[in-house]
Order: C-alpha cells, then sequence, then structure tokens
C-alpha cells in the first residue's frame, strides 16, 4: 500500500504546506508531484509509457474539459445577452414582495445561474454581485449573506445539465454514459433547493417586509414581454434536454453525422457527447442575437479565460487519474479492499472524502485524489454505478463546502465585504452553510446504503 499512500500524501503536503518555496499550495503542481510518484513507485520510467498514462486519463476526464470549455463559452454568451439579469428581474417581480421570497428568488437564479455556468465562484461573479445590497437590505448579516449566496451558488455548480461534480464522478468510474446519474441529480439538487430557501427564510430572515425600493416596478409579465428574446437560447437548451431525459425524444441524433468521424479519436471524442452537443447548438443560437455575433471571438476568449484555471487542474488530475492506472495503484487497493467488509469500505471512504474535501477546500481534488479508488471499490462491493456515481459526487460536495478551506466561501467573502466596507468571517460563514453540507452527506449515504 506505499505506493498508494506515498503520492496521495506527496499531494496533500504540496496543497496544504503553503509555506514550501515556489509550489506550496499550488493543486496543479500538487497534482504533477502525485502522479510522477505514482509512476515512479509502480516501477515505470520510459517517457513513452508516462505519455501513454497521461492520454488514457486525458480520455478518461475529456468530456468534463469539453463541459467545462463549451458550457463557459456558452455562459459568456448568456452574460452578453443578459439572460440571467431578466430571469432574476422576473423572479422578483413575481416573487419577491417579502423577504423570505427574495431569498428564495436569489437562492433559485444562483442555482440556475451555477447550472449553466458549471462553476460556483463563476456564479457569484455573474448573479452574487446584484443582489448583495439587497439581501443588506432586509438585515442579513455579512456571513448570512456569503452562506447564502454560496449554498445557492454550489447547488448551481452540481445542478445539471452542467454539473462537474457529477460528470467528473461518473468518469473516474469509467461510466459510458453519466445521464443516469445527471438525471437523478435533477431531482436531488431540485430538493435541496427546495430545503435551503427554507432554511434561509427561516434561520436568516427576521424582518416582514422588504423596503420600498426592492420592489420592482415592473410587473414580472411586463419584464418578460420587453426581455423575452433573451431567454431564447436558454430554452432551446432546456427544451433539448427535457425532450431527451424526460420524453425519450433524442434532436441530438441529427447532429450524428457530424461527430462520428470523432467519436473514435482519443481526447477529441470528448466533445462527441450529448449535454455538449446541446450547449453547443444553444451557442449557434446564441449567435444569432448582435451583442454575441458582434463580438462572438471575443465570447470564446473570455470563455475560455474563465475556465482556464479549472481546465489546467484537470489536464493534471487526468494525469494523476492515467498514472493510478497505469502504476497499478487501483488493482493495489482495488485487493486491499476486498479484505474490508461493505460497510467499512463505505463509511470509510466517505469520511476519507469529506476529512480531504474539508482540508483541500476542492471537490475536483478530493474526487481524483480518493474517489479514483474508492469508485472502482465500492462498485466491485455492489453499490450500483449510478449510486456510486450520485454518492462520490454529493461527497465531495459536501467535503469541499465544510470548514475550514472552503474556497468558494472565502472570494464571496471577499466581495461582500468589499461591497459593503464590512468585516466578514469565512468560517462562520462556512458554519451556516454546513446545512446543505449535510443533505450532500445524508444523499450520498442514501446511495451508498439503500
Amino acid at each position: 500500500m506505499l505506493k498508494v499512500i506515498v503520492p496521495i500524501v506527496l499531494l496533500l503536503i504540496v496543497i496544504l504546506v503553503k509555506k514550501i518555496p515556489v509550489i506550496g499550495g499550488s493543486i496543479t503542481v500538487g497534482l504533477i508531484v502525485c502522479a510522477s510518484a505514482a509512476l515512479l513507485m509502480g516501477g515505470i520510467y520510459s517517457p513513452t509509457e508516462w505519455l501513454d498514462a497521461f492520454l488514457f486519463g486525458l480520455d478518461r476526464l475529456a468530456w468534463v474539459m469539453a463541459l467545462a470549455v463549451f458550457g463557459s463559452i456558452y455562459a459568456e454568451t448568456q452574460v452578453r445577452i443578459g439572460t440571467m439579469e431578466t430571469v432574476l428581474s422576473g423572479l422578483r417581480a413575481r416573487f419577491g414582495r417579502s423577504p423570505k421570497g427574495l431569498v428564495s428568488v436569489v437562492i433559485f437564479t444562483l442555482a440556475l445561474s451555477g447550472s449553466l455556468l458549471g462553476e460556483s465562484i463563476a456564479s457569484a461573479a455573474v448573479i452574487g454581485v446584484l443582489v448583495i445590497q439587497s439581501l443588506r437590505e432586509i438585515d442579513l448579516s455579512g456571513e448570512q449573506i456569503t452562506s447564502t449566496i454560496v449554498m445557492g451558488c454550489v447547488l448551481g455548480s452540481i445542478m445539471p445539465p452542467i454539473t462537474q461534480a457529477i460528470f467528473l464522478s461518473a468518469s473516474l468510474l469509467g461510466m459510458e454514459s453519466p445521464d443516469a446519474a445527471v438525471n437523478v441529480g435533477y431531482f436531488t439538487i431540485g430538493f435541496a433547493i427546495i430545503l435551503v430557501c427554507i432554511y434561509v427564510g427561516n434561520v436568516f430572515v427576521k424582518v416582514k417586509s422588504i423596503p420600498e425600493n426592492l420592489i420592482p416596478e415592473k410587473s414580472a409579465s411586463q419584464i418578460i414581454r420587453e426581455r423575452w428574446k433573451t431567454l431564447i437560447p436558454i430554452t432551446v437548451l432546456a427544451m433539448i434536454i427535457i425532450l431527451r431525459s424526460g420524453f425519450k425524444l433524442d434532436l441530438l441524433v441529427y447532429l450524428d453525422p457530424v461527430f462520428k468521424h470523432i467519436k473514435d479519436i482519443k481526447v477529441i471524442r470528448g466533445i462527441n457527447y450529448n449535454v455538449v452537443k446541446a450547449i453547443m447548438i444553444a451557442t449557434v443560437v446564441s449567435f444569432f442575437f448582435k451583442e454575441v455575433r458582434s463580438d462572438f471571438a471575443g465570447c470564446v476568449k473570455k470563455g475560455c479565460i474563465n475556465v482556464k484555471n479549472s481546465i489546467t487542474v484537470q489536464v493534471c488530475a487526468a494525469f494523476m487519474v492515467g498514472a493510478f492506472f497505469a502504476a497499478g495503484q487501483i488493482d493495489t487497493v482495488q485487493a486491499f479492499t476486498a479484505e474490508l467488509t461493505a460497510n467499512v469500505l463505505k463509511l470509510g471512504g466517505a469520511f476519507s472524502m469529506m476529512l480531504v474535501g474539508m482540508i483541500s477546500g476542492s471537490q475536483t481534488t478530493t474526487q481524483v485524489s480518493i474517489f479514483t479508488f474508492l469508485g472502482p471499490a465500492l462498485r466491485n462491493v455492489g453499490v450500483a454505478e449510478v449510486k456510486t456515481a450520485l454518492a462520490g459526487a454529493h461527497l465531495a460536495m459536501a467535503g469541499q463546502g465544510m470548514p475550514p478551506a472552503d474556497v468558494v466561501t472565502f472570494v464571496v467573502a471577499g466581495m461582500v465585504g468589499s461591497m459593503l466596507n464590512i468585516k466578514v468571517d469565512p468560517v462562520k460563514a462556512m458554519l451556516y452553510s454546513m446545512f446543505l453540507s449535510g443533505y450532500f452527506i445524508l444523499i450520498a449515504l442514501i446511495c451508498l446504503f439503500f
């Protein structure tokens, strides 16, 4: 087991010990060090074999990276068009005339934004900045505002269709298609949105009415009549997914002749995935808007810049995943876990994922370092593949949100503090958000044990 433990320990040391010169705190360097150690300890020294391992990992995570890139480009087109402003304004006009209604609208809009962007921090930057002052005016503290925005953004980042957590867990498991897990994700996260709205409305909100200046002057129907065109691309995307998932009517088959030549090309075939193709169609529809068409190259450039850091992490993670398979770490862990009882494996694995998530503040790091081994082991003890993928995604998200290292909370706390000119305690905000982490843990345990 040393050849498994040592690379993981090196990964955590590089990530957590920020005082290490040059490389301290770098997730990308940590992943590369971990992968290199895994290959060396597995007796693999040939550069060709290292390249093969890297390409294997890239191919395995290709659809996750394709989703991130094309999803970000699509999200940028929606920012240019003003889609989320329309949604936020319309929902506020219809439901946001009371304090509890206002926070519910904020959470739902953040979740919707996150589901399209696939990234918590991006959602906070696009929508979170628009609602900070409104939440302050209904007497929420800086920590409560931070927690509300973080929970909405986190729900969005795991909410289908662009759900990196579920896509990553499905990829690490080697599932042919994550569709079944994604479809269940609509329910688990949809229910979570309702629970978080109730939680925030009853725990954070104490005032009974909202200030007059927060009540929209226009009705929801007026806003929709004036800005309905901005909703066309998101409606097209929603209809493609709804028809495919709910009615088994797959319009994407008409694109098969276009993609048939790349489906067998390693890595590149990552774009030959249904959600990615649906996003491409919605992006093409967005091209007909002047705001997008006049600077489409700028949209593509900004979209790629927005995911540059996450793609870099995913590429390094792919190297680590490929190294684990090539050097035999996966086989070693499977042989070890075969001697454990199923319950010990489930509980121990869940605890390990939450622990790594807590100290790294990253669901990607958690999944790549732990679920790469844990996922196949859970499948071997009889946990259904879909349930295993869902458990991995939810556990990683739960651990990421726990104190003391949640990156999203630190970013949002800084944003709230600077906009309101107040001091915000990020750890206290994380404690407020523990409600959502608890829900994620519950869903994961249900998937593992029932």
